[in-house]
C-alpha cells in the first residue's frame, strides 16, 4: 500500500493533468464503483474494461469479482502506472488468479481496439482536467465499447465543477460549464444510479450509466 501511494504521488506531481488526484481511490469508492459488477450473474462470463486504472485501487476490487471465462482489459496511458499494474498481476495472489485472462494496454482510449464490446466499462479518468472536446470524445468511446445493456461506471469529485465555475478564471469557468453540459446530458439520458462516497480524498460520486 505504501508503494502504491508513493507511486501515485510521484506521478501526481509530474502529471497532474492525467492523474487528477492526490491519493488513490479509497476502498469505499472502489466498492461503490463495482456495485453492478458485484451483482453479476453467477453462471455467465463477462467482459470488463477498466480505463485509467492508475495504481489499481479500483482494479483491486474488480479482480475479486472475476471468474474463469471472463475477459479483463485495462487501458492505461501512464507507463509507470502500467508497470506497477503488471507487477501486481505477477505478485499479488488475488490479481494473479485472474492474470491469464487480463491484459494491460499502454495507449490512449481513442486508440484501443477490442474484438467485442464489454458488459462493464469502469473509468478512473480525471475528466474535469481535460479539454472539452476530449471529454466529449471520451464519452463517445465509453459507449462505443459498451455492450447493449452494459453498465458504464465512473467517478467524479463532488462539486468540483460547481466551485470552479464560480471562482475560476473566465476561460476556466467556460470550460467547466461546457464539461458540465456534456456530462449532465449523458446522466439525464443514461444514469441508473449515483452513489455518494464521503470516505474518499476528496469525497466523490460514483456514477452508473446504462447503454
Amino acid at each position: 500500500m505504501l508503494r502504491e501511494h508513493l507511486t501515485f504521488f510521484r506521478e501526481f506531481r509530474q502529471r497532474f493533468d492525467t492523474t487528477g488526484a492526490i491519493a488513490p481511490s479509497s476502498r469505499f469508492l472502489a466498492r461503490a464503483i463495482t456495485h453492478y459488477l458485484r451483482q453479476r450473474s453467477a453462471d455467465q462470463p463477462v467482459r470488463v474494461l477498466e480505463i485509467g486504472p492508475g495504481t489499481g485501487a479500483l482494479t483491486n476490487a474488480i479482480v475479486r469479482h472475476l471468474r474463469e471465462g471472463d475477459r479483463f482489459d485495462l487501458v492505461e496511458l501512464n507507463e509507470s502506472f502500467a508497470s506497477h499494474l503488471r507487477q501486481r498481476f505477477e505478485t499479488d495472489p488475488a490479481w494473479n488468479r485472474v492474470a491469464a485472462f487480463s491484459e494491460v494496454h499502454v495507449q490512449p482510449l481513442q486508440e484501443f481496439q477490442s474484438e467485442a464490446p464489454y458488459d462493464f466499462v469502469i473509468s478512473g479518468l480525471p475528466l474535469n482536467n481535460f479539454p472539452v472536446d476530449l471529454v466529449g470524445d471520451i464519452f463517445e468511446h465509453y459507449f462505443r465499447h459498451l455492450a447493449p445493456d452494459g453498465v458504464l461506471s465512473y467517478f467524479e469529485y463532488q462539486f468540483v465543477r460547481t466551485l470552479r465555475t464560480r471562482i475560476g478564471a473566465r476561460s476556466e469557468r467556460a470550460r467547466m460549464q461546457a464539461i458540465e453540459d456534456i456530462m449532465s446530458a449523458h446522466c439525464r439520458a443514461h444514469r441508473i444510479r449515483r452513489d455518494w462516497v464521503f470516505a474518499n480524498l476528496p469525497p466523490a460520486w460514483a456514477q452508473h450509466l446504462q447503454k
